[in-house]
């Protein structure tokens, strides 16, 4: 989905939204990151309603990014590598199904690129067990709190993001470090 100034918005889930916006936060060609909630049954649910498992929302992330410089494909991969989509509603000890992995495709090519690079995952065995990821169209995204805004880079030091974030963008930064920000 074009944004109108050239970015396309791509919506993925991976276990907390913490973790993701700050995974994403690190490549080149990201130009914001929303954490939010999509996925459910309640209009505008917060994030205290979504903690309780009952509103059928995923934490995700929505991604404004420039494909002149990173393509969806290439988020997508990352998105794999750095969260387990091989466990049902849970991401380590966060679990529910508000932590599943999910997919929130915005147009039809979306949803052609994303079956692509599940297969892709899936044959080359990147993981040992099968993908459950949800692969769905995007019904709403509902922007989450403010406080949930660049989250790592406000709260790097508590004991969560030591624990659970920073293993994962020092895996981007190692991994994929011709896509990172200058």
């Amino acid at each position: 989905m074009e944004t109108g100034r050239g970015l396309t918005l791509a919506t993925v889930g991976g276990g907390c939204f913490w973790c993701t916006e700050a995974v994403f936060q690190e490549l080149r060609g990201v130009e914001r990151v929303q954490s939010g909630y999509a996925g459910g049954h309640v209009e505008n649910p917060t994030y205290e309603q979504v903690c309780t498992a009952r509103t059928g929302h995923a934490e995700v992330v929505q991604i404004a990014f420039d494909p002149e410089v990173i393509s969806y494909r290439d988020l997508l991969e990352v998105f794999f590598t750095t969260h387990d989509p091989t466990t049902l509603n849970r991401q380590g000890n966060d679990a529910g199904p508000q932590y599943r992995s999910v997919i929130f495709y915005h147009d039809a090519e979306q949803e052609r690129t994303a079956r692509e690079v599940m297969k892709s995952v899936s044959d080359r065995r990147v993981w040992d067990r099968p993908l459950v990821t949800e692969l769905s169209p995007l019904p709403v995204f509902y922007p989450a709190e403010a406080y949930h805004d660049d989250y790592y880079a406000r709260n790097g030091g508590q004991p969560y993001c030591q624990v659970v974030i920073a293993p994962k963008v020092a895996k981007v930064r190692k991994q994929y470090m011709d896509r990172l920000r200058a």
